[in-house]
């Protein structure tokens, strides 16, 4: 449905805007679709579950939140959390984060609601697979200026994806096994041998579950990222930082995906983004962003209820038919959505025992994937006719008999890092991995140096520095200046007087912290003056140059012959006789080196061969050397 029009949850625990996200890892590296290694972490967002509605009768930005029927027995939370069981397990975690202090109620309403909800299912639950209840007041630590949000979420982050674990397809690597992270021991989830199960999810909510949910799953999720990253064995340890390629892609994924249900549900994309908690959005987005305030006022009011018309059409929740009203006269689309408030149930579930028979018996793992006879599906698998075309999605997608280059599909993926922040220099890291952090300049900072004390630095130099003299006042100068001889000279002084520096103090730091150095470029540092031996050196290597390419194959053979002045020879000194890039002699082996290795194979096989006299003496005396 859209916003305004469907809130909290109908009669059968079904609620508004509830999206289940699951983030896939694929490595790449084997190209087939069922040897390759898998990762996968779910987590859902929703409505609040229960009987709540907003008045949308004088559209106001924020119209009051009434509860509409009373629920003591939690009835309503109750369907909603054992569908959760079912499909994902336990631990259920809930991150609650609507607006705990107001000075008038609004928002704290739901809070209250479903705290009491909570409260009430979980003292009939096993103390192991409670419901765990997290709330926190996301836009009351927005504002704070003390308080970090994204530090704070991802604590929270940490601690939820060590309770439900992630899928993985393949067991843990030898080196997790042999060296483990201290983070990869508390790790939860459901080991088997042939990987990690996902047991539990957590659901996000804010009112909406558009922009403060959006915000908190991305954190959630680039947790969970660094810990599949780590289990396939792409990085050393379970840990993301920000401002990486990889988590700059990461976040426009989650954002597309937050536009993409914001669009659908409020009318218009994100108001808030990663990047406003992070507080490092440029000033063009407060406009952007009271410009989707009002697109989605401008939708909620007047819009929603012709595109609520058509979603409850297109989903085959009316059905049009002779003799009945017409969709557009319905008064309420209500009873649509509530179909169960049409009848009379003639069983009632009861408050205590809530939820479904034999959810319990399997926990932490859901209900819907264990295999029993009440539950069990069986798959329809289509056969192909042997002439009949087939096509493989995976291959044709992926297209893994093509060869790729790496550089091309990492520039292409990684545009927002590349494209705006990475400088196309040799010396810079290009692992998605690595901190970059753009500079005043538009270029990027690798690694996590602070940046903000050469950035001051650069703004005191560059306000203390004389300005360079214009280049009309310049063109005059040489302009009475210059004779019919010296024209040349002038035109090039002109060129260089606003580029030439003084030997000041400021103008030197304004060139330090402008020009890149060359150990940043390259690697290296190279000295102004090089030693003789180094210049020796560099002679003898270009007179070999030069030799090697005025030489043919004549002068080759006479070469040979008789020793030319300046070709130096070059010794071989590899152990093997033929040795380069396309084939190696190995050496020969005597025969006395080729039986110790026998003896040595023998040894480890078990069977040790007899000593001979002068292993007995060298034995005895060693032992006299060392004990006696």
């Amino acid at each position: 449905g859209t916003r305004f029009l469907k809130r909290g949850a109908n009669s059968e625990g079904d609620v508004a805007n509830e999206v289940e996200t699951e983030q896939i890892l694929c490595d790449a590296s084997v190209m087939s679709f069922s040897a390759g290694s898998y990762s996968s972490y779910v987590q859902v967002r929703g409505s609040v579950p229960l009987y709540w509605s907003q008045d949308i009768s004088t559209m106001i930005p924020k119209p009051p939140i009434t509860l509409d029927q009373a629920d003591p027995f939690a009835h309503i939370a109750a369907l909603h959390f054992d569908q959760m069981l079912q499909r994902f397990g336990s631990p259920i975690i809930i991150l609650n984060l609507v607006k705990e202090r107001e000075k008038r109620k609004h928002e704290r309403i739901l809070s209250e609601e479903l705290v009491g909800a909570v409260t009430y299912l979980n003292q009939f639950l096993p103390p192991e697979h409670a419901i765990v209840y997290i709330p926190w007041d996301m836009a009351k630590y927005t504002k704070s200026k003390l308080c970090n949000v994204l530090d704070r979420l991802n604590v929270i982050a940490e601690s939820v994806v060590k309770k439900t674990g992630f899928f993985v397809n393949r067991p843990d690597s030898y080196c997790s096994i042999l060296r483990p992270d201290e983070k990869w021991n508390e790790l939860g989830g459901f080991v088997v041998p042939t990987g990690r199960l996902q047991t539990g999810v957590l659901r996000t909510n804010c009112v909406d579950c558009l922009d403060r949910t959006n915000t908190a799953q991305f954190m959630v999720g680039k947790c969970a990222l660094a810990y599949q990253l780590y289990s396939l064995g792409l990085i050393d340890k379970p840990n993301l930082q920000f401002d990486t390629d990889a988590v700059r892609l990461f976040e426009e994924l989650y954002e597309d995906h937050g536009d993409t249900l914001s669009l659908q549900y409020g009318g218009s994309q994100l108001v808030h983004r990663v990047k406003t908690y992070r507080k490092i959005a440029p000033w063009t987005q407060h406009s952007k962003d009271i410009m989707q305030t009002l697109s989605r006022y401008y939708s909620n009011a007047f819009s929603d209820a012709d595109r609520q018309d058509s979603i409850n059409l297109f989903l085959g929740v009316f059905q049009p038919a002779e003799g009945k009203p017409h969709l557009w006269e319905l008064p309420t689309d209500f009873y649509l959505h509530h179909k169960n408030t049409m009848s009379l149930s003639q069983t009632r579930r009861s408050y205590t025992y809530w939820w479904t028979q034999g959810v319990l018996n399997h926990l932490p793992l859901p209900y819907d994937e264990v295999t029993c006879t009440e539950n069990r599906r069986k798959l329809i698998v289509k056969k192909f006719h042997k002439y009949e075309e087939e096509i493989d999605i995976h291959n044709e997608f992926f297209r893994p008999y093509e060869l790729s280059s790496f550089d091309d599909t990492f520039c292409l993926a990684m545009t927002n890092s590349i494209r705006d922040f990475m400088p196309k220099n040799v010396g810079i890291d290009p692992s998605p991995f690595t901190v970059r952090k753009p500079d005043e300049t538009g270029k990027s900072v690798v690694g996590n140096k602070n940046n903000r004390e050469e950035t001051v630095l650069q703004r005191k130099t560059a306000a203390s520095a004389p300005p360079p003299p214009s280049e009309e006042a310049a063109s005059s100068s040489s302009e009475d200046d210059s004779g019919t001889d010296k024209e040349d000279e002038g035109a090039v002084s002109q060129r260089s007087t606003p580029v030439k520096m003084t030997d000041t103090s400021d103008n030197v730091k304004i060139t330090e912290n402008i020009v890149q150095s060359m150990k940043d470029i390259y690697g290296i540092n190279l000295s102004d003056v090089p030693s003789e031996d180094d210049l020796t050196i560099y002679t003898r290597f270009v007179q070999l140059g030069q030799n090697q390419h005025k030489q043919d194959k004549s002068s080759q053979q006479l070469c040979s012959k008789h020793h030319l002045d300046g070709v130096i020879n070059i010794i071989h000194i590899s152990s093997f006789s033929q040795d380069n890039i396309y084939e190696v002699q190995p050496p020969k082996v005597d025969k006395k080196s080729i039986d110790i290795f026998h003896a040595h194979i023998q040894a480890g096989r078990g069977t040790m061969q007899p000593l001979i006299k002068e292993d007995i003496l060298m034995y005895r005396e060693y032992i006299r050397n060392r004990y006696m």
